[in-house]
């Protein structure tokens, strides 16, 4: 799927989703590669079981085009938020996720959009790649994970190693100056009180929201 929604835990083609609900106000999630720079520990990539009609699995990476004649087809007025979320790595095709982006914000101005990140595009690009949000991008949600350098590579397995994590803030410190709202995740169940607790005061240093994810195992 390209374009779909989420309901308890499960994922929908849009058609189908607003078919059966056509009066609940939800977000659409927006799949544009298979491919992620981390390998972590948690990740669904590797455990949920999905039907092939309702699969987050690219077999091709798709074009803009594909991605605009989906949103075209979308019921707007019941839609709350764009998020570009899969399970890959959206920061991987930067050039196609603004130019997405820019659509969004030209056909639906008034619907917020948010990334799901994280946070290793600039790394991945070699340069502060902030800038190409700038009024395209309302809410950047940023992958924290761990309290330390040390713990994050050994949940990621990040192919950048132990720089990964610096750069992850440094990331999140140029998106603040672009966009309306940065925050930070961390899972619940994978996560050890003590380091929540330490996760939230980096964020409260880093002037970021923490915001805990439950975590899905099916």
């Amino acid at each position: 799927m390209i374009v779909y929604t989420v309901k308890g835990g499960k994922y929908f083609p849009v058609a189908e989703s607003f078919a059966n609900d056509a009066e609940t106000l939800r977000g659409i999630y927006i799949n544009l590669t298979n491919r992620c720079n981390n390998d972590c520990v948690f990740c669904l990539r590797d455990k949920k079981v999905m039907a092939a009609e309702k699969s987050l699995w690219l077999d091709e990476e798709p074009t803009v085009d594909d991605v605009k004649a989906e949103l075209n087809a979308v019921p707007f007025h019941l839609v709350k938020e764009i998020v570009f979320c899969g399970f890959g790595e959206p920061t991987i095709r930067l050039a196609e996720l603004t130019e997405i982006l820019r659509y969004v914000k030209k056909i639906q101005p008034n619907i917020s959009t948010r990334l799901n990140t994280n946070g290793l595009g600039e790394l991945e690009h070699g340069r502060d790649i902030s800038a190409d949000f700038k009024n395209i991008l309302d809410v950047a949600s940023i992958s924290l994970n761990a309290a330390t350098a040390e713990r994050y590579l050994k949940i990621t397995r990040s192919k950048f190693g132990i720089q990964a994590y610096a750069a992850m803030f440094t990331f999140a410190e140029h998106m603040k100056k672009t966009v309306p709202q940065v925050v930070m995740t961390i899972v619940d169940k994978v996560t050890p009180p003590d380091e929540i607790s330490a996760c939230k005061k980096i964020c409260a240093e880093h002037g970021v929201t923490l915001r805990i994810r439950p975590y899905e195992n099916s």
